[in-house]
C-alpha cells in the first residue's frame, strides 16, 4: 500500500514554518522525510507566491520566515479562507514548542 498525506509538502512545510519560524531547511527535510534540496525548493516556491518571507538576520546564519497569513489559498473551495486560517486548524500556537514538529 502506497504513503500518501491529506496534505501536500508545500502545506506540510508551512506548519513546520508556523511551528518555528526559525527552523532549519535540514529540520523541515527530516521532519517531512524529504531531500533538504526539495525542501528548499518548497519554501523558495513559498516565497515566490508571498506566502512566505525570508529574513536572514545578520547577527544570525540562518533565516527566519514570517507567514503571511493574511493571503487567500491559492486554489479556494467554498467560500475563500485565508492561510492563516488553516494553519489556525492545522498548529496550536499556544502550547509549547516542540523540538521538532510532527507533521
Amino acid at each position: 500500500m502506497s504513503e500518501w498525506s491529506f496534505l501536500t509538502n508545500h502545506a506540510r512545510v508551512l506548519v513546520c514554518i508556523a511551528h518555528d519560524p526559525g527552523v532549519r531547511l535540514r529540520d523541515i527535510a527530516a521532519t517531512l522525510g524529504i531531500t533538504e534540496r526539495s525542501a528548499y525548493g518548497i519554501v523558495t516556491d513559498l516565497a515566490a507566491a508571498g506566502y512566505v518571507v525570508k529574513d536572514k538576520h545578520t547577527d544570525a546564519r540562518r533565516n527566519r520566515y514570517q507567514i503571511q497569513a493574511h493571503l487567500p489559498l491559492r486554489e479556494a473551495i467554498g467560500r475563500g479562507g485565508t492561510i492563516g486560517e488553516v494553519l489556525d486548524v492545522l498548529v496550536d500556537r499556544t502550547g509549547p514548542k516542540p523540538a521538532r514538529a510532527k507533521v
